[in-house]
């Protein structure tokens, strides 16, 4: 059995919803070793993503994101891999919970001042 604890980083699990998330599309490309793969957000946090896609990492992995802001330009990401769920491909379009990751950013590479401005539009 998993210690949810450890898994959120030593964080409960009922502080872990407290986080401020907003529903948000953004187009994103995303890949472990350089960006390859496509998807989009659901939800944006200033601290992470619910990135919807088919295609998934398993938790732990770090992944390079690239997701695109509108009008701003594209903000540079490391995430990492904090839960993965996949869904058969001939139940996509029937599953309401989306095959996809949550992904806690780790560190921006670029476009984090344009990151942390969607997140601020997304409240209001």
């Amino acid at each position: 059995m998993i210690n949810l604890a450890i898994a959120f980083g030593g964080r409960c699990v009922a502080e872990k919803r407290g986080i401020k998330r907003r529903l948000k599309r953004v187009t994103v490309i995303f890949g472990n070793e350089k960006p390859i793969y496509h998807g989009f957000t659901v939800d944006i946090s200033d601290t992470g993503i619910f990135l919807k896609s088919n295609k998934v990492f398993p938790p732990t992995t770090i992944i390079n994101i690239e997701l695109s802001i509108p009008d701003d330009g594209v903000a540079v990401f490391h995430g990492l891999v904090m839960w993965a769920k996949t869904v058969p491909p001939n139940l996509i379009h029937v599953v309401k919970k989306a095959a996809g990751m949550g992904i806690k950013i780790t560190q921006f590479l670029s476009g984090e001042e344009e990151y942390h401005k969607l997140v601020e539009e997304a409240h209001h």
